[in-house]
């Protein structure tokens, strides 16, 4: 049987997902529903990994090794080694392997990759452990966004790829009437791929912000470098072995993935991408490198970069459960993912709720004790805020008293009890003018709230509006009981490709996307230039060509 036939029903049924966008998944995201001896087995498993030569890649290299990632919960170095090579040689071994890549049929390819993605099934606690002590993300939010969530974005780029790969024929037989005669010629359409791909990972969701690039480089035929982050190399090195443990099985060349570990100190990352043999440049992170990837010339490039994701509060049923849900966004991973909710906007003269009108001050008092309440629970506090990943988010965190406006809630110390020396640091909240646009007019990332005093809902839209169409934003959460006020504000976010998500209370989170439903990024303002997963994403990596045969 062959792996196409061994996972078409679970193709068809995500294909069916796809169009119609209704809620989707193989995976599910809790972890009772994998092996229960998993935990303890993953556990095992890092530990044995830790301080030692990372072993399972198949590739080739130059007998160098690097590593210095450093656990946010231990403030250890992990001790992980990997095998480098040169640039060349990640090269010239990518080029030899898409000769024989390209040519699988897009059958075959999607047999081969969701396989590897039911083989990751098995190695979810693994991966979410490796996420855990790289990034500071909790162990559920380790395991659920490396694990479940990353398989379903992965498979939806291999599905869309699929879609898009088959939407012409193979060959055909064209006939034209001429009269007299009839002109008959044989016509066939292939994809090929662009060239080589190169996926630069971030530091807080290294498989996440990954996976969909680099499975869709792979559904349309590319072979693919992977270039993690310095820091946070574990989780997909793990995926890439996994790739490549299912290519050798199948006697496919391994170098159709390769992973391509470096160091601060010593970054190749400019040096793969400037290549004149990569053609595919995705990329996840800061908006300052994001413009260099987005200049380089003769590249198909794809960027999540930098926004500024706000909230506008105009009118509410009940207070009370806004700014719970708005607390919980913010504290999440201690704000560190690229759809947690950063300006505050607040009109002066308050908030309208079923109620009675709510001052200004007291609904700003509400988002402050929701926080506090929330991060000070013993149970609910620290497996929120996660862990702070890097210094320059801790540093960016205690300067944050110095960037002007008036602190109300002050960030604090938050201990975790299984882990004594991770760096846990509750969200800071600072009030705000509405003229001081330039402290809140770019993204501060990490547990940093600003709350903006805004003369009307009118002036805290037109101010949301000018960040997103300026500076970029992935998410914008919109409160309101007014159904022209909320019309006014979807076409005014909308109209600088912005999403909206209305009402939010509960266990709907504006910091959550779904695969096979929700767009991330629309690649329409500066956050990012792609969308995950739209068709966009895919075709860009191939190119129609047909020929004609009399």
């Amino acid at each position: 049987m062959s792996l196409f036939t061994k996972h078409e029903k679970l193709i068809h049924e995500a294909v069916a997902a796809t169009l119609s966008r209704n809620y989707y998944t193989p995976y599910p995201e809790i972890p009772k529903f994998y092996a229960e001896d998993g935990d303890a087995k993953a556990k095992a498993y890092i530990s044995a990994v830790m301080n030692n030569n990372y072993s399972e890649l198949l590739q080739t290299n130059n007998n160098t090794w690097v590593g210095e990632e450093v656990s946010p919960y231990l403030q250890l170095g992990i001790g992980v080694q990997y095998p480098t090579n040169t640039i060349d040689a990640y090269i010239n071994n990518a080029s030899a392997a898409q000769k024989s890549w390209s040519k699988l049929t897009v059958q075959e390819r999607a047999g081969l990759l969701i396989e590897v993605l039911e083989r990751l099934k098995l190695r979810f606690f693994d991966i979410a452990y490796a996420t855990m002590h790289t990034t500071g993300q909790s162990f559920m939010m380790s395991f659920q966004a490396s694990g479940p969530h990353s398989n379903d974005r992965a498979l939806e780029a291999v599905i869309e790829g699929y879609k898009q790969l088959t939407s012409l024929p193979a060959q055909v037989a064209w006939t034209k009437p001429m009269g007299k005669f009839d002109l008959t010629l044989q016509k066939n359409w292939k994809a090929i791929p662009k060239g080589l791909g190169l996926v630069i990972g971030c530091s807080t969701f290294p498989i996440w912000n990954t996976v969909p690039a680099l499975f869709a480089n792979l559904i349309t035929g590319n072979a693919t470098i992977v270039k993690p982050h310095p820091k946070a190399v574990l989780p997909i090195a793990i995926v890439v072995a996994e790739i490549q443990k299912v290519l050798a099985e199948n006697n496919i060349d391994v170098h159709a993935v390769q992973l391509a570990a470096d160091t601060l100190a010593n970054p190749v990352t400019k040096q793969l991408a400037e290549h004149n043999a990569v053609k595919l440049v995705d990329y996840t992170g800061g908006s300052v490198f994001g413009e260099y990837i987005e200049g380089l010339n003769h590249k198909t490039v794809f960027t999540e970069k930098a926004g500024v994701n706000s909230i506008i509060i105009d009118s509410a049923k009940q207070l009370g459960p806004i700014m719970q849900n708005i607390a919980f966004s913010a504290s999440l991973y201690s704000g560190q993912m690229c759809t947690a909710p950063q300006n505050i906007f607040i009109p002066v003269t308050g908030v309208k709720t079923d109620d009675g009108l709510v001052s200004y001050d007291d609904a700003v008092k509400l988002l402050c004790d929701s926080i506090q309440g929330l991060v000070t629970n013993p149970k609910a506090g620290a497996p929120t805020l996660g862990a702070i990943q890097s210094d320059i988010t801790a540093k960016r965190l205690s300067n944050s008293k110095n960037f002007g406006g008036k602190v109300l809630l002050e960030s604090m110390a938050i201990k975790n009890e299984e882990f004594a020396d991770a760096r846990v640091a509750s969200p800071t909240v600072i009030e705000l003018s509405s003229t001081q646009g330039d402290v809140f007019n770019h993204e501060c990332f990490g547990p940093i709230v600003f709350v903006i005093k805004t003369e009307s809902t009118a002036n805290s839209l037109s101010l949301a509006k000018q960040l997103a169409s300026a500076k970029g934003a992935i998410t914008c959460g919109a409160y309101t009981t007014d159904k022209a006020t909320q019309d006014m504000i979807e076409d005014e976010m909308n109209s600088v490709f912005t999403p909206v998500s209305f009402n939010f209370t509960g266990a709907a989170f504006i910091n959550s996307h779904a695969a096979f439903s929700d767009m991330h990024v629309t690649g329409g303002n500066p956050a990012g230039n792609a969308s995950l997963t739209s068709a966009e994403f895919i075709v860009k990596r191939f190119v129609w060509v047909g020929n004609r045969f009399m």
